[in-house]
């Protein structure tokens, strides 16, 4: 097998082409028990009219569900309903759909103020709301008073814990989670989270409207970040830790992008805003443990008002009009400084110390997902990772990435790592396991 993360040989390009290819119908595989059909979806209610609600309004209108799109304030409904408005218009004047099309579609979108009402009719409710346990529990609670018995109550939440939102409620076997990805009318991904209640048939249900919807449905458990952020975080976490220790945005990001993905991580942050998440990540501050190494330069960047594209500087600048991601001596003299107010001394980071980095964090956590059964088997993880998160197909997500590459040498750098850089690099047992029989991720396939 080759070890070259950079180029697989073209074999190996069409054995990972292959791999997704069985991955996505294999996702679909959950072992339900026989018998078990999905319930009938007359209408579906939204809650929160933001872009993430919108957009699952409109995956939901394109295959002819009816949907209640809800906000308690009306000029955020409003905004809401304009902006599904705007999104069809825009098709139109692509040459993406047709004028009659976008009316039949729009005739399917109401709206309501009121969760009662919204909600009366609906067989399936999302709720899509702030990242906010104590909001989400709240709307939870209403549900069950509002709900006729039967609806699905499904949370989009990117990593909350579904059982903690289960408990408000007085049928936990009609919760769980429905994790789409912005724009979710647009994103192929759906994550299908199962809480410790929930019915089989509310799983079948999801994972067939993810399929009609024309996504890629994957089953995980509740582990925080479910599958997909679970091994983002890592990702993301050693690229931070990276720039700290020597690199500069532009180094990482150009590495990652020899590798295969559209976008490095940083010029991904400017995108989608820097200040994504930042009251949340402040907040844990005062609590989060003390005795591992944490990165907060993106919570000082938007301190700085370096919030990314849309105020035109974050860890690059922006000329007016355009989205090219330039240098910034400015926030690199900042990195700098931050290194060495850190006692951090910087040293030259090589491209090869950037990719195992940031890709075998993502291998490791993967394992834990697998012998926790937070996912059902590696090709779930994969075709999450090419479907959401922009890993390259080629390379045929991160499991298979490192059984090509060969879990021994995965782990053996796995443990050098964790010897220079300490907690967040422990051995996941399940990795060390396969490292030591000489076996693979790709063997626990039958067993899924």
């Amino acid at each position: 097998m080759s070890t070259d993360l950079m180029n697989p040989s073209p074999a190996e390009r069409e054995q990972a082409a292959a791999h997704i290819a069985a991955a996505r119908t294999l996702a679909a595989d959950i072992g339900l028990p026989p018998g078990v059909q999905p319930r009938p979806i007359r209408r579906v209610a939204v809650i929160g009219a933001g872009t993430m609600g919108g957009g699952i309004a409109m995956a939901l209108a394109n295959i002819g569900i009816p949907v209640t799109l809800i906000d308690a304030d009306a000029k955020a409904l409003d905004r809401g309903l304009a902006r599904v408005r705007d999104n069809y218009a825009g098709s139109v004047a692509r040459g993406r759909l047709d004028a009659d099309a976008m009316a039949q579609r729009l005739a399917l979108i109401d709206g309501s103020v009121s969760l009662a009402e919204g909600v009366r009719d609906a067989d399936v409710v999302i709720e899509a709301v702030f990242e906010d346990m104590a909001l989400k529990q709240r709307l939870f609670r209403e549900l069950d008073a509002a709900a006729r018995p039967g609806t699905i109550l499904a949370t989009n939440t990117s990593g909350l814990d579904i059982d903690e939102i289960a408990a408000v409620t007085s049928r936990p076997q009609d919760v769980a989670g429905a994790h789409f990805f912005s724009p979710a009318h647009v994103m192929k991904l759906l994550e299908v989270v199962q809480a410790k209640h929930t019915a089989p048939d509310v799983i079948a249900t999801l994972m067939d409207l993810g399929r009609r919807m024309g996504k890629v449905a994957v089953l995980a458990r509740i582990y925080p970040g479910f599958i997909g952020n679970a091994l983002f975080r890592n990702y993301t976490r050693e690229a931070h830790f990276l720039v700290e220790d020597g690199a500069l945005p532009h180094e990482v990001d150009a590495a990652l992008k020899r590798f295969g993905y559209a976008m490095g991580i940083f010029a991904v942050h400017d995108m989608a805003g820097n200040d994504v998440g930042y009251q949340t990540r402040k907040a844990q501050m005062a609590t989060r443990p003390t005795d591992r190494r944490w990165n907060d330069l993106i919570l000082k960047l938007v301190d700085l008002g370096r919030l990314g594209q849309k105020s035109g500087a974050g860890w690059y600048r922006y000329e007016a009009g355009s989205r090219e991601p330039q240098r910034d001596p400015v926030v690199e003299q900042f990195i700098v400084e931050e290194s060495a107010r850190m006692g951090i001394e910087r040293r030259p980071v090589s491209e090869e110390e950037i990719l195992k980095r940031c890709l075998y964090g993502m291998v490791n956590e993967g394992a834990r997902l697998l012998e926790q059964g937070i996912a059902l088997r590696p090709s779930d993880i994969d075709i999450v990772y090419v479907t959401g998160y922009g890993f390259p197909a080629h390379q045929g997500g991160p499991m298979f990435m490192a059984d090509r590459i060969g879990l021994d040498r995965v782990y053996a750098d796995i443990q050098r790592l964790h010897a220079e850089h300490g907690y967040w690099w422990q051995p996941a047992p399940l990795l060390e396991r396969l490292a030591r029989e000489g076996g693979r991720f790709a063997d626990l396939q039958a067993r899924a």
